[in-house]
């Protein structure tokens, strides 16, 4: 008897010893059932079947593992459910992880790579969050990844923007509702039409938008600063233009959500509440919405009992009427009377700014402060300039051309904006603008 029970020890703790190294993995041989669960090496995440609130569908996704409240960060099959508990996800002979009901041939979601050989192919779940498939034993080449597809959450270490070479946007897309993963109307990515920015879409119209990158972060995102809570990684060069942050202390859960309302919301896990935390969430304010004051508007909150909106210098309402009843949609223009391009005119600087629209701006990298005052001074299009990266003491050049869309001031953060305006509005004498543009 004492030889069978020992007996029955050493199978259990073979078993237990099989179970144990491949519990982070799918392999060839072994699939994930509804039922099973993947956890990462380091216990930070688990991957397998649930069901959202409110709903029997069943749907694939990634949670953190040590947080009490089930959080989903990634769903495969968002708009794709599995009606029943028959759910599988294997590894087919090209190499794809695929999942389908056990009963029927249907694909619900697959990773479709081409190329694939199916030789030492595994599905790894990272201490990061981040799903892979990897070819060959030594895990080192992959063909396919979760981080290249966001659901509505963006993790540390994930690579979010765009790869410039194969034109993916790795961006952040809403959940329909609450009990429902599929992908909803609001999304946020970065942007590279003109000069890259960040922005938040509704459909196909922005809602929000986070601005251009200054060098020490987002210009539409004063908290951004040196003293940031995390290491902020930004590359904009030929093969792509993304950013990467990493949480400074490992031991935190922090997240950034798009949720179905069209929020953006950064939280960190408190255990001793149980629960998340939101510390930064955008839109925030009426000056928040995008083109809240109309071209050549400027937005500012902190006016106190008084309308939000004006005009930037130089700009009068295009309808008084319409910005009596508080409605500045339609904008401003030029000031009755006022003539660009003529002698004595030059700059009005705006402190403390989120920058307009760079769509249509261009930037130069080659050119500092004074320069780039001296371009956008001798061409009559140029509406206004600004340092492109303003930290180490401030270089490159944008300039801006045709309408200025969603400026707004903080009170803390954002950078200058020099705006052009004729010599009256400059409220200088001629002959000193004249010495000091050199026109």
């Amino acid at each position: 008897m004492y030889q069978a029970k020992s007996i029955l020890q050493s199978l259990l703790m073979i078993l237990f010893f099989r179970l144990s190294i491949s519990t982070d993995s799918i392999t060839l041989t072994q699939p994930l059932k509804d039922g099973d669960v993947l956890v990462s090496n380091g216990e930070r995440f688990a991957l397998g079947f649930f069901s959202p609130r409110n709903s029997s569908n069943r749907y694939v996704g990634i949670w953190y593992n040590k947080v009490s409240e089930k959080t989903i960060v990634w769903v495969a099959n968002r708009d794709h459910p599995i009606t029943n508990t028959t759910g599988i996800l294997s590894l087919d002979e090209t190499g794809n992880l695929v999942l389908r009901e056990s009963t029927q041939p249907s694909v619900f979601w697959s990773t479709n790579v081409s190329g694939v050989e199916n030789n030492d192919v595994s599905a790894q779940l990272l201490d990061s969050g981040n799903l892979v498939l990897f070819q060959g034993q030594n895990r080192r080449v992959y063909s396919w990844q979760s981080f290249d597809h966001p659901s509505n959450t963006i993790l540390p270490g994930l690579k979010f923007g765009i790869d410039k070479k194969t034109g993916m946007n790795r961006m952040a897309s809403s959940w329909k509702s609450n009990g429902n993963p599929g992908i909803g109307e609001y999304s946020f990515k970065i942007e590279t039409i003109g000069s890259t920015q960040l922005l938040l879409y509704k459909g196909t119209t922005a809602v929000w938008r986070g601005g251009s990158w200054t060098g020490h972060g987002w210009s539409g995102v004063p908290e951004m600063t040196q003293n940031y809570l995390f290491n902020v990684t930004y590359t904009d060069n030929n093969d792509e233009v993304a950013l990467v942050y990493l949480i400074r202390n490992s031991s935190i859960f922090s997240r950034l959500v798009l949720n179905e309302s069209g929020k953006v919301e950064r939280s960190t896990w408190h255990d001793a509440d149980r629960r998340w935390i939101v510390f930064w969430s955008a839109p925030k304010d009426e000056c928040d919405g995008y083109s809240h004051c109309g071209p050549f508007g400027l937005c500012d909150p902190y006016k106190s009992g008084t309308f939000e909106c004006d005009c930037l210098p130089g700009y009068e309402p295009r309808s008084p009427q319409d910005w009596y009843l508080r409605d500045a949609s339609g904008g401003c223009k030029r000031k009755v009377g006022t003539e660009v391009c003529k002698e004595g005119e030059g700059f009005v600087e705006l402190a403390r700014v989120k920058v307009p629209d760079t769509s249509t701006a261009r930037v130069n990298m080659s050119l500092g402060l004074e320069a780039c005052k001296g371009l956008c001074l001798r061409n009559c299009t140029c509406m206004g300039y600004a340092v492109a990266d303003i930290s180490g003491g401030g270089r490159g050049c944008v300039t801006w051309y045709g309408e200025m869309i969603d400026t707004r001031t903080y009170s803390d953060g954002g950078q200058s904006f020099f705006i052009r305006v004729d010599a009256e509005e400059l409220g200088t004498p001629l002959i000193h603008s004249l010495m000091l543009f050199n026109i």
